[in-house]
């Protein structure tokens, strides 16, 4: 039954080209129109905004960069001022009067007693007044200025600015370049000290004596409107007269005009006072004045004429405001109304006089442009707009027509890709292609014929894939099983029925429950039957099969179908899979576990017997060679002081070679049954360091004063470079010291005759690196491979030189537990450098090294619980000078004896018959009299395992055997000192 709501593909295309695309296509191209519109006008805004903000920085930077011109040409003028009065000075204070016949010719005098020079003969214009009277009027002083006629002529012609250049005297004498016939200008009595170019520049008003301006007047002299540029004259403090260079307005107003203003705009010279001293023509239109005077010379000579009200912008209501911004900032820009259109005033101040300088600009110029574009680019949006309306008119013309054309052209290829589509689906996986002039529904139709031939494949490889998955299932796995979780029944589907002797097709899963082994039957019941969709569905179990015989399965699954009401599982579908060979696998590995555990304590109690049997004998050889040494050397103290026999000493001489040997063998053998131990420890484990600061280089320096006796016998000579500060490292002090004499014991013994070794201490990053270079063979390319391996010895094995091959090997080691590292450099017949980096650590905290006599000169009471008794000979005479040592060769006994009366400190060993010392430590921790006691531990136990025994007991120092008496009396030193 056809669909009422169907419609033809032409009607159908036209609608979608509408909907999809023209109707869309339309509101874009109209909000597009708009957006152009209205960005056209935010634009225009935003540049009228911005020129706004542009133009008022432009104008503030044209009006300080004009008004420092005009800075600097005033400057100029100034300082032509300052100049020309020096030289007025210099003349006035001449002592010789020159005579020049030519200024006496042309100087005359008038019948009302004015002494003038009557005509231009190419020098200044000489006037003095009647006001001094002609008996008292200096004829020297004439001839003395006369003499800068050729400065002043030169001021006035090589500068623009300049019109007249003269100097007014105290009593009314002036002298004036360029000539002019002063008694027609001046009136003849001019007192000129009464004049502004004369008490502008006096004491009273010019204290500095600088160069000071007028403000604008009317020249006497007939030259207009004009400004002067003062320096007084004085002899000592006498003000002799003013020099003076004058500056008429039109001069000052081409400058002003040839500055270049932008936007047309002009600029307007204003004094401090706010008085317009120089206005251009564009300026008097806005403004509605005119420069030019109305007054008469005749009326000017006689008063002084400035600048009317007007010109004054405080005076105009049009300029007040800007009047007010001028006089309290030093330069700003702000908007006005002037000459009736809007304007843009920008000023700057002139530091050489205190004027302004106001640039004006109308505000028509600056946006004229920016609104011009606006307006063409809105009359090109308009023509858009009309343009867009006729062209969707034709558009949706040709697109009907179109639509019409396509629909046609379309109809036929879909009808026969749809009877392929038909054909393929009843079956038919290769129907007759349906060919089309249009590549697409050519290409449809060409994909179609392919897609029942993939389809054809398709079904043929699942039919294959299925019987090889069958095939993996039953060759994988024991079966795939799945369960109906209400009916409790179970279908297997593989080699499970076959193998374990179960009925074929669906059971009870209670019969198969049966066969699981007792201890796993609730595993196995909860992976088969689960409550709920979050658990998890995976067991290991046991099921026996028919013989009787259990075998491991690993049962898991999945849930297949829930109970949408309930929710609850309701079919559940897995794998079995055999995994007794795992399991053997497993035993296995647990047994060999086991056994090498049991192989590693037995190790570990052979290390720590080994240690406590090899150190306790070597204990007393160490022990009683060095209290041989040492009575060696007082004997031989007494001896050459009692001067005795030759024989006597050489025999002594013998004795101490013999003890150094004992020392020596004993020393070698203990270092090396530490190296063997400590290395058999690192392999079997890790042990843990205890850290703390070291000084480094004092470290360095102790090891190598203790290898001391083997380099001299060598011959060798030591070099050492201290570092500029104190070297704390973080290390374990006993490790420490083991490395830096493992690698000094190796320079001494592997270096060249009469060679040297060399001790450096670097600061590397945040640590620091200790070096101990020789001057040796060197390591081969070919042996440095080997060097840190144990038990190699390069070559070495037969020659003379002791060693194992071990030493280096630990270093490494220990190295690495202190977080360092060991390495090296060499070059063969040049010799080795190896160093040790270790961290850095603050100096805080520094254990001490070496030892301090006690200030108390009382021996100390000393316990010493040990039952070697040559250990017992050993401390008790090496601790003869220092303390009383108390004897006791058993624990119990120990026990009673300190807590009936505690020493001072007590010397234990760990190993005691009757009771270990571990628990007579502890006993004495109990008891409140021997809680705070002082313990040192001297044990043969040197493994982590026997410092662990004593190790929360407080105990002061432990210390190994072979004890190192020095080592002994420090532990004490330091006991005794702590508060």
């Amino acid at each position: 039954m056809a669909r009422t709501d169907s419609t033809n593909l032409r009607s159908w295309m036209w609608r979608a080209f509408v909907q999809s695309a023209l109707i869309p296509l339309l509101l874009v191209e109209t909000v597009l129109v708009a957006a152009y519109l209205l960005s056209n006008t935010a634009i225009r805004d935003a540049q009228v905004e911005h020129l706004r903000s542009t133009a008022q920085s432009d104008m503030q930077t044209a009006a300080a960069q004009e008004a420092h011109l005009v800075n600097q040409r005033l400057k100029s003028v100034g300082e032509l001022a300052s100049l020309f009065a020096g030289q007025v000075g210099s003349a006035l204070r001449r002592t010789d009067v020159p005579q020049d016949a030519q200024e006496a010719d042309l100087l005359v005098r008038s019948a009302s007693g004015v002494l003038y020079s009557q005509r231009d003969e190419g020098r200044a214009a000489s006037f003095y007044s009647n006001v001094t009277p002609p008996s008292q009027q200096d004829r020297s002083k004439v001839m003395r200025l006369a003499q800068l006629d050729e400065l002043m002529k030169g001021i006035e012609q090589n500068n623009t600015l300049v019109s007249a250049v003269y100097f007014n005297t105290h009593d009314s004498y002036n002298r004036i370049w360029p000539w002019f016939f002063t008694p027609e200008q001046y009136p003849h009595d001019m007192d000129i000290p009464s004049y502004n170019f004369y008490y502008l520049a006096d004491a009273v008003n010019n204290p500095s004596r600088g160069v000071t301006w007028t403000d604008v007047y009317v020249d006497p002299a007939g030259q207009g409107w004009m400004m002067s540029a003062l320096a007084p004259v004085y002899t000592d403090n006498f003000l002799e007269g003013v020099a003076g260079l004058d500056i008429t307005i039109g001069s000052i107003l081409e400058e002003i005009s040839s500055l270049a203003v932008p936007w047309g705009g002009y600029a307007v010279l204003v004094s401090e006072d706010l008085n317009i001293m120089a206005l251009p023509e564009t300026g008097e239109r806005d403004l509605g004045l005119n420069e030019l005077t109305h007054f008469s010379y005749a009326e000017a000579v006689r008063k002084e004429i400035f600048k009317p009200g007007d010109f004054n912008l405080a005076n105009r209501n049009d300029t007040r405001e800007l009047a007010a911004l001028v006089d309290s900032e030093s330069q700003g820009v702000m908007p006005l109304e002037l000459g009736g259109r809007s304007q843009l005033a920008a000023w700057a101040s002139i530091p050489e006089t205190g004027w302004k300088l106001i640039t004006l600009v109308e505000e028509a110029s600056v946006f004229s442009r920016t609104n011009a574009l606006a307006t063409q680019f809105r009359q090109i949006g308009y023509l858009l707009i009309a343009g867009l309306v006729l062209f969707y008119l034709l558009f949706f013309a040709v697109m009907s027509l179109r639509a019409r054309r396509l629909s046609q052209a379309l109809e036929a290829p879909i009808s026969g890709i749809s009877r392929m589509m038909e054909e393929i689906g009843e079956g038919n996986w290769h129907p007759q292609p349906h060919r089309s002039p249009i590549t697409e529904l050519d290409f449809m139709a060409s994909n179609t014929s392919a897609m029942g031939d993939k389809l054809a494949d398709s079904e043929h490889s699942r039919q294959e894939a299925m019987q090889h998955l069958e095939r993996v299932l039953d060759s994988t796995t024991e079966s795939i099983w799945e369960v109906e979780v209400a009916q409790k029944r179970i279908r297997f589907q593989g080699r499970l029925n076959k193998r374990f002797g179960l009925p074929a097709g669906v059971i009870s899963l209670d019969t198969f429950l049966q066969r699981v082994h007792p201890d796993d039957l609730a595993a196995a019941r909860n992976s088969l039957l689960p409550r709920s969709a979050q658990q998890k569905l995976e067991a290991e179990y046991r099921l026996r099969d028919a013989a009787g015989d259990y075998h491991w399965l690993l049962g898991r699954g999945r849930i297949v179908e829930m109970d949408g009401r309930f929710q609850r599982p309701q079919r559940v579908a897995g794998t079995h899979v055999d995994i007794d060979a795992i399991k053997a696998t497993q035993e296995a590995l647990r047994a060999a576990s086991l056994q090498a555990q049991s192989a590693n304590l037995a190790k570990s109690r052979f290390l720590s017997s080994m240690s406590h049997e090899l150190r306790t004998p070597l204990n007393a050889i160490q022990g009683f060679a060095q209290l041989l040494s040492l009575d060696l050397e007082k004997d031989a103290g007494n001896t050459t002081s009692q001067a005795g026999s030759h024989q006597a000493s050489v025999q002594q001489q013998t004795m101490q070679q013999q003890v150094y040997e004992i020392l020596q063998a004993s020393q070698h053998l203990c270092l090396l049954v530490d190296d063997v131990l400590d290395l058999a420890r690192i392999e079997a484990e890790r042990p843990v360091v205890q850290l703390e600061p070291v000084d480094a280089w004092q470290t360095l320096l102790a090891c190598a004063e203790q290898v001391r006796p083997e380099r001299e016998m060598a011959g060798l000579a030591l070099h050492l470079h201290r570092p500029e500060r104190q070297a704390m490292v973080l290390a374990e002090p006993r490790r420490l010291r083991q490395i830096l004499l493992n690698l000094l014991s190796n320079a001494v013994k592997y270096n060249r005759p009469s060679g040297s070794i060399t001790l450096d201490c670097v600061s590397v990053g945040a640590g620091w690196q200790l070096r101990v270079a020789d001057t040796g063979r060197g390591i081969s390319q070919q042996d440095q491979t080997k060097l840190f391996k144990p038990f190699q010895r390069l070559g070495h094995e037969n020659s003379a030189i002791k060693g194992a091959g071990i030493g280096l090997a630990l270093s490494r080691e220990l190295a690495s537990l202190m977080n360092g590292e060991l390495g090296f450099s060499s070059e063969p017949g040049v010799g080795s450098c190896f160093w040790l980096q270790l961290p850095g650590a603050s100096a805080a905290g520094a254990t001490e090294s070496g030892s301090q006599a006690r200030n108390d000169t009382d021996l100390l009471d000393v316990i010493y619980v040990e039952d070697d008794r040559a250990s017992q000979i050993l401390v008790q005479h090496a601790l003869s000078a220092v303390a009383q040592v108390t004897l006791i060769d058993n624990g119990l006994e120990a026990l009673h004896r300190i807590t009936e009366r505690p020493p001072q400190v007590l010397l234990l060993d760990i190993d005691l018959p009757d009771m270990q010392g571990d628990r007579l430590l502890r006993s004495l921790r109990g008891s409140v009299r021997t809680r705070d006691l002082p313990v040192i531990v001297i044990s043969a136990g040197a493994l982590p395992a026997d410092r662990q025994r004593v190790s929360d007991l407080d105990v002061a120092y432990y210390l190994t055997k072979p004890l190192q008496i020095q080592d002994l009396l420090d532990a004490l030193s330091r006991i005794m000192r702590a508060p």
